[in-house]
């Protein structure tokens, strides 16, 4: 391959990142000591705050945008990949600071790869995405947490988002009985689809929390940060335990330490772009294990290459629902 579709963010005149649909080769791309041939992108958040200027994601230019990416290694110095391999990769800065998923070839490095789990494509390892693969890693933290579905419900938050919808899913498919927060409350029956057990506005986590307010949740995922996280904390029964992976809402916390002291609950904070390779293949497989694949099929949209950029300020103006898979375009 010469040459391959793709992405590209350059400066602009004013400085800003501009980014257009262009042809590259390899010349192009970064350094890396494993080429792969992109099959499947997906749009996550930072994604759609990339591609629309919204938020300086960047850190460096020229740069292919696109924080995920899978597809087959067709050229590497590393002995633990070869070529055919299928593989998958997000985190590590791909798409911010290394040019990422949104072009038919990507050079990245051996230490950054997973290999794809058994049981999954590489179409499905996207539509699951980096928003997928945070939701099991807030699922392993309440596990080893000990956090059983004997303890009580466990609430999501944002549950009808990338991170939010798979949280649900996966909790529900383990015998979690799940509470979905969100602030579309059409989507109910889209939700209960998923396996929540029950539905809730989010505006009943906006007020100004109390330091402690009566026990509701055995454990969280939260994706909001600011007063609903701080509200979800007062709300957590005596020894739970919160996993925080988001900042929807904001990045304060405006709470108290009266949840940690005089009930001893737990905040985790999850870290999907810097986690450890271990942690994160363990991710990757019980994606493949625990996450129903026909229901992963149902949540999914199609993407063209062709209309990325639309597709990605329609996810910023919650204009969508489910999870995104882009087809590079050979």
């Amino acid at each position: 391959m010469t040459e391959f579709a793709a992405y590209f963010a350059t400066e602009g005149d004013n400085k800003k990142p501009v980014v257009a649909r262009t042809r590259l080769s390899m010349d192009d791309l970064m350094p890396g000591n494993v080429s792969v041939r992109v099959e499947y992108s997906t749009i996550n958040y930072k994604d759609g705050l990339a591609m629309t200027g919204s938020a300086p994601i960047f850190r460096t230019l020229p740069i292919v945008p696109g924080i995920d990416l899978a597809g087959e290694v067709v050229e590497s110095g590393d002995d633990r990949f070869k070529p055919g391999d299928k593989v998958l990769l997000n985190g590590y800065g791909l798409g911010e600071t290394h040019s990422g998923g949104y072009a038919g070839m990507a050079r990245v490095q051996a230490d950054w790869l997973v290999p794809l789990p058994q049981g999954i494509s590489t179409r499905q390892a996207m539509a699951v995405g980096t928003a997928g693969y945070t939701a099991m890693l807030c699922i392993l933290a309440l596990q080893d947490h000990g956090t059983t579905p004997e303890a009580g419900p466990v609430l999501v938050t944002g549950a009808s988002g990338g991170v939010g919808s798979i949280a649900v899913a996966v909790l529900s498919r383990l015998g979690y009985s799940v509470t979905a927060s969100t602030g579309k409350m059409q989507e109910a029956d889209y939700l209960k689809s998923l396996g929540a057990s029950d539905i809730v506005d989010r505006a009943e986590f906006s007020a100004r929390p109390k330091p402690l307010a009566r026990e509701r949740w055995a454990a969280a995922v939260d994706v909001a940060g600011g007063n609903t996280l701080a509200n979800v904390l007062s709300q957590t029964q005596r020894a739970g335990a919160v996993a925080a992976c988001g900042l929807a809402e904001s990045m304060d916390l405006p709470t108290s330490v009266a949840p940690f002291i005089l009930r001893g609950v737990t905040l985790y904070g999850i870290d999907s772009v810097m986690c450890p390779m271990p942690r994160r293949i363990q991710a990757w497989q019980r994606l493949a294990s625990d996450l129903d694949q026909a229901l992963l099929e149902s949540m999914i949209y199609e993407v063209d290459f062709e209309q990325l950029p639309q597709a990605a300020a329609d996810l910023l103006a919650g204009k969508v629902k489910g999870r995104a898979v882009v087809a590079l375009p050979d």
